[in-house]
């Protein structure tokens, strides 16, 4: 982690948790959103914009004493595909992943047809994943299609 003008740490060490590094800057809170990072009671660490020389900026968001299932973090693939997952124990990373978009997405996406029945109806999205490469989703319901730059989370 980069150090500030003073010779610290811009974002502090973490003794045990979850580190998701890596986020592009525009898509912090997006990630907060998706993990309900908002309903934790546990410390959260969230810093954006941060000075990268892979990406120019970014976000790093850490987690105090909270370790996610995979398929809570593949969500995040949806908005940050090359986030990168750090499990922090007594200060050191013991496991570090990739995230993978998940095959199927069930209730975080809104279908972008009007008339499909879960914009008309109460239940949940289910989005099957037609195209890994260009993010390209497909509704179970009324198969519409949609591309990355056009996925509304709910």
């Amino acid at each position: 982690m980069k150090s500030g003008k003073n010779g610290k740490l811009l974002v502090a060490a973490l003794c045990n948790g979850t580190v998701i590094d890596h986020i592009p800057s525009d898509q912090v809170f997006k990630v907060v959103s998706l993990l309900n990072l908002d309903r934790l009671d546990t410390p959260i660490t969230i810093g954006n914009n941060l000075e990268s020389k892979k990406m120019g900026t970014k976000g790093i968001i850490k987690i105090d004493n909270k370790y996610f299932e995979e398929d809570q973090i593949n969500k995040i693939a949806l908005v940050a595909p090359k986030v990168v997952l750090n499990i922090i124990k007594n200060y050191d990373v013991t496991e570090k992943k990739t995230v993978t978009l998940p095959q199927t997405i069930v209730g975080i996406v809104k279908c972008n047809n009007p008339k499909c029945i879960t914009n008309n109806e109460p239940m949940s999205t289910h989005f099957e994943l037609v195209d890994r490469e260009n993010v390209v989703l497909s509704c179970r319901y009324c198969n519409l299609k949609i591309e990355k730059e056009d996925i509304t989370l709910l």
